[in-house]
């Protein structure tokens, strides 16, 4: 079976590099990145370097959901790459990512998620849920100075 691709584009009213440095702003990825709106955040550790890492908690009624991460690439203000995995299948990363284009009046973010084999079946899911994060991300820049 072939890994399926998910793909995502959202046009934001703010220019690229606003948009670029709230993606990789600590203290903000708890307001936007896997953040679920009955959900509430238990833990956001966050090192957007390359190389480093993240872990991400949320607590979704009697779930945890846990996301991580580990960033590969960091091309200030076009390009952020990283490894995803959920802790169901930690041997399982796949790889996310994201493309900043200036446009006239402001920019447009296109995330990129090549799932494993395995989460085939979310693929639907697995967009919805990055088109909720990329509205979040807007907002959460909308707020940003």
């Amino acid at each position: 079976m072939t890994a399926p691709a998910v793909r995502v584009e959202k046009r934001f009213r703010h220019p690229r590099e606003r948009v670029f440095n709230a993606f990789l702003d600590p203290a903000r990825v708890g307001q936007w990145l896997f953040h679920t709106p009955e959900g509430v955040m238990e833990q956001t550790d966050y090192d957007p370097v390359v190389g480093g890492s993240f872990a991400i908690f949320e607590r979704r009624g009697a779930d945890l959901a846990r996301h991580f991460g580990r960033f590969v690439e960091i091309e200030p203000p076009e390009r952020i790459v990283f490894d995803f995995w959920v802790d169901e299948s930690p041997a399982e990363a796949t790889r996310v990512t994201v493309i900043f284009t200036e446009t006239g009046d402001g920019c447009v973010v296109v995330l990129g998620h090549d799932l494993a084999p395995a989460w085939a079946a979310y693929a639907e899911r697995s967009a919805a849920g990055w088109t909720m994060i990329l509205d979040s991300l807007e907002q959460v820049t909308g707020d940003a100075p």
